[in-house]
């Protein structure tokens, strides 16, 4: 049995497994939202804009409407929420240097998990999205 108040969630993304720190005393309004979606699973896309991360798009679903622990800059291993408004919402992967914008320009997105385990297979996820396209992505309760 899962815990859904656990401290970290797994995640799955094409053949790679990682474990992810929650950031709740720094963005416990967008840890409880993501939280409430679990078990989650969509795609991961190479990003467009923002250098060596990947993205999931969550379009125009406004779950969140503020910014927490935001920032332009991630580190490799750090998840962002995007909560939509000059773009479409998103779920943003750093997987290398990254500089987090869209064709609009900056963004910020609220930091609320940071990977913890399995990093080391965090560039062989970037160079499987960006060479062989999207990847399944599956976040669980740990």
């Amino acid at each position: 049995m899962t815990n859904p108040e656990s401290d970290t969630v797994r995640i799955k993304a094409g053949p790679y497994a990682f474990t992810a720190q929650w950031l709740v005393d720094l963005a416990p309004k967008t840890c409880e939202a993501f939280r409430k979606m679990l078990p989650f699973r969509n795609k991961l896309i190479q990003t467009r804009w923002s250098g060596e991360s990947a993205w999931i798009p969550l379009g125009d679903a406004r779950q969140l409407t503020e910014l927490e622990n935001h920032t332009c800059y991630p580190s490799r291993g750090d998840i962002l929420w995007y909560p939509g408004g000059i773009s479409e919402s998103e779920i943003l992967v750093a997987y290398g240097a990254t500089s987090f914008a869209s064709r609009m320009g900056p963004l910020a997105g609220n930091h609320f998990l940071t990977i913890v385990d399995g990093r080391e297979n965090l560039a062989a996820l970037g160079n499987l999205v960006l060479w062989e396209g999207a990847q399944d992505i599956l976040f669980e309760a740990a």
